[in-house]
């Protein structure tokens, strides 16, 4: 069987995330989304990172100003990523 391997580049700038698909060729930012409803604030985005099933992924997270907190709160994951 046939190991899908997927490389996903993360790095952390004031008020966003640009995550990059080096082997698919893609990248997108990621802004934070302001949701007043139900008092959250600060953890919603406007675009999703996708990890595909049956994948295995490497992440590589790095920062261009400050250290950054990244997360996945539903899978207990928290990376700090430093310039």
């Amino acid at each position: 069987m046939k190991m899908n391997n997927l490389n996903i580049k993360i790095l952390g700038n004031q008020w966003f995330w640009n995550y990059e698909y080096p082997n698919l060729k893609k990248n997108f930012n990621s802004y934070l989304l302001i949701n007043n409803n139900f008092n959250f604030f600060m953890i919603e985005t406007d675009n999703h990172m996708i990890i595909p099933f049956n994948y295995q992924i490497m992440l590589t997270l790095s920062s261009l100003d400050v250290i950054h907190s990244w997360t996945i709160p539903s899978m207990n994951i928290k990376m700090d990523c430093i310039p």
